[in-house]
């Protein structure tokens, strides 16, 4: 299992973002959370295998209908194990 922490910039809060990425993660088998940060842009840490993160970071590229992705900042690592579903967060998880 590998780890995806993406930060995604543009028209990205107010769009249905963050219920496109769960939805899509939840069809890849990823576990993690998505929230939107104070300073406009979205967050979203996923983990699972490194298939269902390469189709996620597409998807992140793409984003959904209404919104205008500018640019995704994407970090990958070992994954903890540490979430059991993918959820929308209200706060800081991490």
């Amino acid at each position: 299992m590998d780890r995806l922490h993406a930060f995604i910039t543009g028209q990205v809060q107010g769009v249905g973002f963050r219920y496109f990425v769960k939805r899509n993660a939840e069809a890849l088998s990823l576990t993690g959370y998505v929230r939107n940060l104070p300073e406009g842009q979205v967050e979203v840490l996923a983990e699972g295998s490194q298939s269902g993160l390469q189709q996620m970071q597409k998807l992140l590229e793409l984003g959904p209908s209404g919104s205008v992705v500018i640019d995704v900042r994407l970090e990958y690592g070992p994954a903890t194990g540490k979430y059991n579903d993918f959820r929308i967060a209200t706060n800081v998880i991490d």
